[in-house]
């Protein structure tokens, strides 16, 4: 199942990392200015990152379960708001705080009435707690891009501002050569790959490892090029044409290693089997009258 996993992670790596910067060359390309606008689009589709965060948890879930468990983030909410902007809270704020976080924590009590049929108690404790408090693994790290994402967003949208960006979307739209529908669709694709990029490292490093995707990414920037050569009719010179053939080198020389290195530990496995096997086959010998 993690291979298949990993499967996906890589594709979804492979779509982000090529069409993020093709689409946004294709902005450039046909009337698109904005420098910030475009660096916002990097990083403004941060919210797509929730789809899987509240995905790892809910798919253990039943719904009731799940509602009151959203629910419940108004705790977390109010205590924030208390420490970071002094809000003041009444007797019965203070009461539907504490009511929302005590019924949640006796909702994880008793797992058996309302879990999915064939779901075990583990994994319902399991999807109970990523939801209530994502596990520290992938979704942590989900987390963390969410959270940069989000003040990379601010920090350009500060940008935006003081360069009036925001004025001059909707004039760039209309004189955008390709047309001011496509105009929007190109910037929302850009927003949704580039997410994709982001989500599909994560994934690869977690089901595998952070080599794998870094050697998945540089091989992939020739084959951008590549693409590039063929959707827009960029030149394609030598040097293009022997940094495509040394990635593909390198990915096929990695994967190769791989193979040998798992062949490896199963030949070791085999013969450790086989050596506990004689062992017990000794022992039952010397045993025997």
């Amino acid at each position: 199942m993690n291979r298949i996993f990993l499967i996906i992670n890589c594709f979804i790596l492979a779509i982000g990392n090529c069409g993020g910067p093709l689409i946004m060359r294709l902005y450039f390309i046909h009337g698109g200015k904005r420098i910030w606008f475009s660096s916002w689009l990097e990083t403004g589709g941060w919210p797509i990152i929730l789809i899987p965060l509240l995905a790892a948890g809910v798919s253990r879930l039943p719904v009731s379960t799940t509602t009151l468990l959203v629910s419940c983030h108004l705790a977390f909410t109010a205590v924030f708001a208390f420490l970071l902007v002094k809000q003041r809270f009444t007797a019965y704020s203070v009461n539907a705080v504490v009511l929302l976080t005590t019924g949640a924590a006796v909702l994880g009590l008793h797992t058996s009435g309302d879990r999915p049929a064939g779901e075990s108690s583990g994994a319902y404790l399991l999807g109970f707690f990523m939801t209530a408090k994502q596990a520290l693994t992938f979704t942590l790290a989900l987390e963390i891009q969410l959270v940069m994402c989000f003040f990379a967003t601010v920090f350009c949208t500060v940008g935006m501002i003081i360069n009036n960006d925001f004025q001059a979307i909707a004039r760039e739209a209309k004189s955008y050569a390709l047309g001011e529908t496509r105009y929007y669709l190109v910037v929302v694709w850009s927003a949704i790959l580039w997410q994709c990029f982001f989500l599909g490292i994560i994934g690869v490093i977690f089901y595998s490892s952070s080599l794998l995707s870094g050697i998945m990414i540089t091989v992939l920037l020739p084959v951008t090029e590549l693409l590039a050569v063929v959707f827009y009719h960029e030149k394609f010179q030598p040097e293009k044409g022997i940094s495509l053939f040394l990635s593909l080198w390198g990915f096929i020389s990695y994967f190769y290693g791989e193979i040998k290195h798992n062949r490896d530990i199963n030949v070791e496995k085999i013969n450790q089997h086989r050596i506990e096997e004689e062992t017990q086959l000794d022992l039952q010998t010397t045993v025997t009258p």
